[in-house]
């Protein structure tokens, strides 16, 4: 299944991959929801889905909940009219304004399909600050997001910081996150997809979490690049190596191939 967003990072491309390395279990946890590829693809019994996000989990939970309805109201942003830069930015202030759940969950496809690359980006003030993408006719991914209100029946979506999930995951639980990756060089951190970001210290944290799960018999899966950083926090795991297509570069040419890894823990 093809996750309805455009997504810096997405899964989608590597999921046989990720789906080979998860154990097998009763519930799917994920700490960082992104683009919702792995939860699409695996098969568990149940699935607990979160992310720091909010404007994230609450666009899955009006897919989840409303469905075919959901896709008609949000279709009707997708108009000639509203492909023009004056019209982007007009309902980017809105969508940085709005409080209604529906009507910002329906922005929020719109600038996803709209917006540069598809990218989620957050300034200091929490604001949404992707600029125009100029695309001929984008398109709502009406099927995309009619599978993911089928798939999402079984889960269950929660706005909450990595750990306050982890500590949620008991025998039977696997975990699997892909969080924000560690930087290749000291100039390419991309963490503003949340206005708080992702530290180092963070990525320790992350680790340090995984490392107590096994005590309790949770297996945990990570994603990030391949680094020195990475390959010494993650020492205690059984690491898998290789390299992927970078899609989201704004250097069409600069799209070259990064090493990233697994972290198997348990």
């Amino acid at each position: 299944m093809k996750p309805f967003l455009k997504w810096a990072g997405s899964k989608y491309k590597i999921i046989d991959r990720i789906l080979e390395a998860l154990p097998n279990g009763r519930r799917l946890i994920e700490p960082f929801a992104g683009s919702g590829a792995v939860f699409l693809n695996a098969d568990f019994e149940e699935y607990l889905i979160a992310d720091t996000n909010t404007d994230l989990i609450n666009l899955y939970k009006q897919v989840q909940m409303h469905g075919k309805d959901f896709v008609a109201y949000a279709s009707t942003l997708f108009t000639p009219d509203n492909n023009t830069e004056a019209a982007f930015y007009a309902l980017r202030v809105e969508f940085n304004t709005c409080t209604e759940p529906a009507r910002k969950s329906a922005l929020f496809v719109y600038l996803n399909r709209h917006c540069f690359n598809g990218l989620c980006r957050y300034n200091s003030k929490g604001q949404f600050n992707v600029p125009f993408g100029r695309y001929t006719k984008p398109v709502i991914p009406n099927v995309a997001m009619l599978n993911f209100h089928e798939k999402s029946k079984r889960a269950v979506f929660e706005v909450a910081d990595f750990k306050v999930i982890m500590e949620k995951a008991d025998i039977g639980s696997v975990v699997y996150c892909d969080p924000p990756y560690a930087p290749l060089t000291a100039t390419a951190n991309f963490s503003s997809y949340t206005k708080d970001g992702f530290t180092l210290d963070d990525q320790q944290a992350l680790a340090d979490c995984a490392k107590k799960l096994i005590d309790r018999g949770v297996p945990v899966v990570i994603s990030n690049h391949d680094t020195e950083f990475t390959q010494s926090i993650y020492s205690e795991a059984k690491i898998t190596s290789f390299d992927v297509q970078r899609f989201i570069s704004s250097d069409a040419s600069n799209r070259n191939k990064a090493a990233e890894l697994l972290a198997l823990y348990g």
